[in-house]
């Protein structure tokens, strides 16, 4: 073991969770009317508590373990022959498993952007656990855990190139986001905004500083290739930023503080696969692209379709994410044809067991509220609690 390297692990497993718990529940509590904030926060929560659980239970034998090249087995469940002894590269093992804990738990999270402000709080809870068992830890395994899509596999001596998960985590969370999105159908009211820009704002703030150890983390080492990715991650996002900023600006005449730090989230998303493998100019070029492309993709599902992601997840996480993988070709980090085919592996696997998932969950807690609770309010009507008493 690493004293340096874990002690650099420790503080990323910190910033990772930080953006779990706090910048993504602010960031999507102040999107939301002030009527649902609570219920945002709640399957933020929520979604954590149950995830840890499971991860420790399953997951992580799924993702990590090493049956075959297909899924993990069930070897190391409940963290069977983990000791603090047991090691995975430099680390101790205990904490990959903590730091892959805290990837586990913001994948399923990030898709309560899509069905925000009418769903069922038990349908939360049943479809986040599942389809982290499901889709998240078989894929990860995939990738990350020695499965059929990394290096050895069926792509050859070199497999998908994905350093902190533009698939793993953006990919499959963006389309479990759309599928929903389309089977639960649109809000009842879709002509207000977000009601606290400031709060949308300060949960994207901490977005972007936890972001730093979701993918300076990945690298698993104090070096300077853990330096690299934290500094490409800065620049893709501040490309982004500006480039959303603008072109909302050119198209409707207003800078507006939602769109910009939007755009700094679909720059987070796109850099992320690519990381561990381009330099600051590239990471540019990446935001750059990303702001303007993650814009259009929100414009052409809300207009275009009629598709209501409440929050924009498959627009911002998805295709962001999608984009930032391909973008390792354009650079010549990796292939297109293998990227282009775990893309497709990845999408594929991911829209079945999600359909699986959501309709399962739907036979047995329902998908979504009734109307008289949708227009009174999430907060009141599930949690019997409000944001803001503004007369206490």
């Amino acid at each position: 073991m690493e004293q340096a390297d874990t002690a650099w692990v420790l503080v990323a497993t910190v910033l990772v969770f930080f953006m779990s718990l706090l910048g993504l529940a602010l960031f999507y509590g102040g999107m939301v009317r002030s009527r649902n904030v609570i219920s945002v926060f709640m399957q933020c929560y929520a979604v954590a508590c149950v995830v840890a659980i499971l991860w420790y239970l399953i997951g992580y034998s799924i993702a990590y373990g090493d049956a075959n090249a297909v899924w993990g087995g069930v070897g190391k469940a409940l963290l069977s022959g983990v000791t603090l002894d047991s090691e995975v590269g430099t680390l101790p093992e205990i904490l990959f498993f903590a730091f892959q804990m805290m990837f586990a738990i913001i994948t399923p999270a990030l898709i309560i952007g899509a069905y925000a402000e009418r769903v069922k709080f038990g349908f939360v809870i049943m479809f986040s656990g599942l389809w982290m068992i499901l889709v998240y830890a078989p894929v990860a395994h995939w990738v990350w855990g020695g499965g059929f899509l990394s290096d050895g596999g069926i792509f050859g001596a070199v497999g998908v190139r994905d350093f902190a998960g533009g698939l793993v985590v953006h990919e499959t969370a963006g389309i479990a986001a759309l599928i929903i999105a389309i089977i639960i159908g649109p809000r009842l009211d879709r002509t207000r905004g977000p009601h606290n820009p400031g709060m949308v704002m300060i949960g994207a703030a901490m977005l972007w500083m936890g972001w730093l150890g979701f993918n300076g983390g990945s690298r698993l080492a104090a070096d300077s290739s853990a330096a690299m990715a934290m500094t490409v991650t800065v620049m893709s996002a501040a490309a982004a930023s500006l480039t959303w900023m603008f072109w909302e600006t050119w198209k409707f005449g207003k800078f507006t503080l939602v769109g910009m730090v939007t755009g700094t989230i679909s720059g987070l998303a796109a850099i992320t696969p690519a990381s561990g493998y381009v330099g600051p100019g590239y990471a540019l070029m990446i935001g750059f692209v990303a702001g303007i492309l993650c814009q259009e993709t929100v414009y052409f599902l809300r207009d275009k379709l009629n598709v209501d992601d409440s929050l924009d997840v498959f627009a911002v996480h998805g295709a962001g994410g999608i984009f930032g993988s391909l973008m390792m070709a354009a650079v010549g980090a990796a292939s297109w044809g293998v990227q282009l085919g775990g893309i497709a592996i990845v999408g594929v696997y991911t829209i079945a067991m999600t359909l699986v998932v959501v309709f399962f969950c739907k036979g047995v807690t329902g998908i979504r509220v009734d109307e008289a609770t949708e227009l009174e309010g999430l907060d009141t009507a599930v949690h019997g609690q409000r944001g803001y008493e503004l007369n206490s």
